[in-house]
């Protein structure tokens, strides 16, 4: 009964979640009925070890959401995302529209800007260089969520996604990890994605298929599609209205400088200050008896991205119309996705303190091919159901950390590989129909599913499949590099 009430469990929160109700909702419900299957004490499951788990997570990100929050929002106020769209593009011309596209969506998500953000600058731009390079239109969310959400959410080593840096207390790693592997993986991504668009954009020449339809501004997303983007994000797209936007960005050299002073600072954080400190007194009980290496990664993403935000404030201070309502939505904005995927971990944590789960649990770690197999499955599977790789991420992570982190240890494994298999692994199919990101951009592109997804299965989820093989592949034979 207690594994049935868990597949019910989940299979509840997954059909309300795709029918737009909020996981602040659904997620509590969930564990309650996973617990009720299983003969556990309701009360108690919901508020020791559902908000407990919850808890943990908002006492852990909340800076890192908070600082991401507020540094997508005033990049995007300041005009410098899209003086940086249209320096590229610009540079590149129509000749070269869908790689312009792309490199302009990865410049500005790998320095650390929300994709929701990015998608509201990117997509009208995008539009009007499709329309003037008489490319099909169908092809506009795959060519933005190439650059925007695969290789610089979870791959490129460095970036400062959530997606990137939940492994980091679990595996006592940093958004470095295993750096020759990452790079290898997003330019597997990268051609491969480029290709398809490639061809897809010959065949619709030599069928006399050319942009259909003007570009428009981007429509009021419904509150359906906010939720289920909110859960699936690090950022509230109801924020994204509010504050004042400038009227002209900033030089592209000043525009792109807070991007360069996140990954740079993040690098040298990570790498070169924090290594050399002597942080001993992180054992006592009053700093939460942890160790460096289980924060160093946090510590050098938030100095990175409070950096970042204090320099786009200096360089834009007299562009801004209004700077404090532009911190004010952008620190808004963090608070719903936060509070969602706690909610997720609350959930998981319910779950995994079940006596059915140890059925689970063996399950898990049965599967042939040893621990870095079954992290991938597990990353899968979740992050596919959830809809949401960050989700998914921390509740994998939340009930199996420990253990694959014991299994590294026990097979020789580098957890720098185990942290990069993560992300990887929680970055393919959390992009199916029912995902928030893609929902989202379907809708701000003025498309469908029927129209585009094919296109968006191609290279934001078969590309990331097939850099994540030869990962595996690589991973398994050379270890991590």
């Amino acid at each position: 009964m207690g594994l049935l009430g868990m597949v019910i469990a989940l299979a509840l929160l997954m059909w309300l979640a795709y029918r737009g109700w909020s996981v602040l909702l659904v997620a509590p419900l969930a564990a309650l009925i996973a617990a009720a299957f299983s003969g556990g004490p309701l009360l108690a499951n919901w508020t020791q070890t559902f908000m407990g788990g919850a808890a943990r997570f908002v006492a852990q990100w909340f800076p890192l959401f908070l600082l991401g929050g507020l540094f997508g929002k005033l990049m995007g106020d300041s005009g410098s995302i899209s003086a940086i769209a249209q320096y590229l593009t610009n540079k590149l011309g129509t000749k070269r529209t869908i790689l312009a596209v792309v490199i302009a969506s990865a410049v500005v998500t790998y320095g650390g800007v929300s994709v929701f953000v990015a998608f509201f600058v990117l997509v009208p731009m995008a539009q009007e260089m499709f329309r003037a390079a008489n490319i099909p239109r169908r092809l506009l969310p795959a060519t933005v969520g190439l650059g925007a959400f695969t290789f610089t959410m979870s791959v490129m080593p460095g970036t400062p996604s959530v997606n990137n840096a939940i492994p980091m207390p679990y595996f006592g790693t940093t958004t470095f990890a295993a750096p020759g592997l990452s790079i290898i993986a997003s330019v597997i991504i990268f051609v491969f994605g480029m290709w398809w668009l490639g061809r897809r954009q010959a065949a619709a020449r030599k069928a006399g298929e050319g942009y259909v339809g003007e570009a428009e501004s981007a429509p009021v997303i419904s509150e359906m599609v906010r939720e289920q983007a909110a859960a699936a994000g690090d950022f509230d797209p109801a924020e994204l209205p509010h504050g004042k936007r400038a009227e002209s960005g900033p030089r592209f050299a000043l525009a792109v400088l807070p991007l360069v002073i996140v990954i740079v600072t993040n690098f040298l954080m990570s790498l070169v200050v924090l290594p050399r400190r002597d942080f001993s007194f992180l054992s006592e009980d009053q700093w939460g008896g942890t160790t460096i290496g289980a924060v160093s990664g946090i510590w050098s993403v938030i100095v990175a991205l409070a950096a970042a935000n204090l320099s786009v404030i200096l360089i834009n201070f007299r562009r801004l119309p209004s700077p404090r309502e532009s911190l004010d939505a952008g620190a808004n904005s963090a608070a719903l996705p936060m509070l969602m995927i706690a909610s997720l971990v609350g959930f998981g944590a319910v779950v995994a303190s079940l006596p059915a789960f140890a059925m689970v649990r063996d399950a898990v770690f049965s599967v042939q091919g040893g621990p870095l197999v079954s992290l991938t499955l597990a990353m899968n599977v979740l992050a596919g159901l959830t809809g949401t790789a960050s989700g998914g991420m921390a509740i994998v992570l939340n009930a199996f950390g420990s253990d694959f982190l014991r299994l590294a240890a026990e097979h020789r494994i580098n957890p720098e590989l185990m942290h990069r298999i993560t992300t990887m692994s929680a970055g393919t199919l959390d992009a199916l129909p029912h995902n928030g990101t893609v929902l989202l951009l379907l809708q701000i592109s003025g498309l469908t599913h029927r129209e585009s997804y094919l296109d968006m299965v191609m290279t934001v989820i078969v590309s990331c499949i097939i850099a994540l093989v030869a990962v595996l592949i690589l991973g398994s034979a050379l270890g991590s590099f």
